[in-house]
């Protein structure tokens, strides 16, 4: 009987997905925005998530104020995942907090929550791998692989990603501004 309902569940997040997905095509952020909050996503004032962005079990998603998610965006929700305020993801970026235990006989999936803290800075591109955690004010370069924690205003780049320098302001307090009405 338990393995009816977790299957009966897998396929009803999977329907919602195939919703979503639908709606991504809707070229409003305010209706959007209605129906990802109606699926469990968590989104803050004045945020905003571009057209066809993916999500993957909606209710462990957080995001915060004034941030932007660009086009193509995919955000994993098998485990948490938190995004912070005033964060810019740009075109394409994909967050997963879910993978495979390649060394596991059984193949079998492991998660980890992903954590992006405030005014980060996410290039176009750019994967985000399960436990991770961006730091305060960092910088992901564009088409960059994150697999380990980025230090706060540190600025990353690279398959696998690495230190590129630090960023210059430590105080970061900008707004991002509006996003573009039909994106």
């Amino acid at each position: 009987m338990e393995r009816i309902l977790r299957r009966l569940k897998t396929v009803f997040w999977e329907i919602v997905t195939m919703k979503l997905r639908w709606v991504g095509h809707i070229p409003s952020h305010h209706i959007r925005r209605f129906f990802y909050r109606l699926s469990g996503v968590k989104i803050g004032k004045g945020s905003a998530i571009h057209m066809w962005a993916n999500f993957y079990y909606p209710p462990n998603i957080s995001i915060g104020e004034d941030t932007v998610i660009g086009e193509n965006a995919v955000l994993d929700g098998r485990d948490k995942l938190t995004i912070g305020n005033h964060v810019d993801m740009a075109t394409e970026v994909m967050i997963y907090n879910g993978q495979h235990d390649v060394d596991d006989e059984a193949f079998k999936a492991v998660n980890a929550p992903v954590i992006i803290e405030d005014y980060v800075f996410i290039g176009p591109r750019a994967i985000i791998l399960p436990g991770v955690k961006i730091g305060t004010g960092a910088v992901v370069g564009a088409g960059a692989v994150v697999t380990k924690d980025v230090e706060a205003f540190a600025i990353v780049g690279g398959v696998p990603a690495k230190l590129i320098r630090e960023r210059r302001n430590k105080n970061p307090n900008y707004k991002l501004g509006r996003a573009a009405w039909f994106r």
